[in-house]
């Protein structure tokens, strides 16, 4: 399996890219080809005065790759120049991935831009699942909030075909998680289930999949407002990773994400991987 791994060559990147335990975690999910990837925004130049950016460039890839291909992976590098997110997912569908991950520095003060606009924009149009790890946020050397990616996994569904094909994620997952809890929020009118469905019978259906490969599983029901549920039940089960399944097709994908989705991707404390919907072909 591929991954393309982002970078901005910043202090927040590094510490994704140089974790040993986080490379650790994408090997035990099937990842042995990394492609690291920078994008160099369009109003940058190499001949800026008084900024060697290509030297810094060259020094920081160089030290990234040494990092990877020391912890097994095979590793290509893309310096390419452009839009960071729309070169990103471009690079991902090019070479097949089947991850991209990002790093973000978590919750700002600024709710509307809480995960950057390169992140925000990756969760909107990204064709392949997209892992959002989570930063460190103001501190010189900022680390990883949850260093095994995913070791304990919370599944939020509402039994809809986007959530359904995010759980198929554990297909890869299970050969790095120990512990799932598997969280549904009843609303008045819940999408995936018909009249007279238990949600607690469906989750207990899906649990025991996920017993089946080893994974401890328990299952939490809860009503109220989905995202709000769903971010509070992070904060009580301490999941190094919420999975979640986002909407929308087409070209208008970046307006049809849907608030549930963008509001965990947002403002989840840790880690997000968010499984987009099945390409239309």
């Amino acid at each position: 399996m591929k991954a393309v791994l982002a970078t901005d060559l910043s202090a927040a990147s590094e510490a994704t890219i140089e974790n040993e335990v986080c490379l650790e975690c994408l090997g035990r999910i099937g990842i042995d080809e990394i492609h690291l990837v920078t994008v160099v925004p369009s109003n940058v130049h190499a001949g800026m005065p008084g900024i060697d950016f290509e030297k810094r460039r060259r020094k920081a890839l160089e030290r990234y790759r040494r990092a990877i291909e020391s912890a097994g992976f095979d590793i290509e590098t893309h310096v390419v120049r452009g839009t960071p997110h729309r070169r990103i997912t471009g690079i991902a569908e090019t070479i097949g991935a089947s991850l991209t991950v990002a790093g973000s520095r978590g919750q700002s003060p600024l709710e509307n831009r809480v995960i950057g606009s390169t992140a925000r924009n990756l969760a909107r149009t990204t064709e392949t699942p997209l892992l959002i790890n989570r930063i460190e946020r103001e501190v010189d050397e900022p680390t990883m909030v949850r260093t095994h990616l995913f070791q304990r996994m919370l599944y939020a569904t509402d039994f809809s075909d986007n959530a359904e094909r995010a759980f198929e994620a554990f297909s890869y997952l299970r050969h790095a998680t120990q512990e799932a809890t598997l969280v549904h929020v009843q609303t008045p009118k819940d999408p995936g289930l018909s009249e007279g469905d238990d949600p607690g019978e469906q989750l207990a259906e899906l649990a025991s999949q996920l017993n089946a490969w080893g994974i401890e599983t328990q299952t939490d029901v809860r009503q109220g407002d989905p995202a709000e549920e769903i971010l509070a039940a992070e904060e009580t089960h301490d999941p190094t990773t919420i999975l979640v399944g986002s909407r929308g097709q087409s070209r208008l994908r970046r307006l049809l994400l849907g608030s549930v989705s963008e509001d965990v991707v947002a403002r989840a404390t840790g880690n997000v991987l968010l499984v987009p919907p099945a390409r239309v072909t």
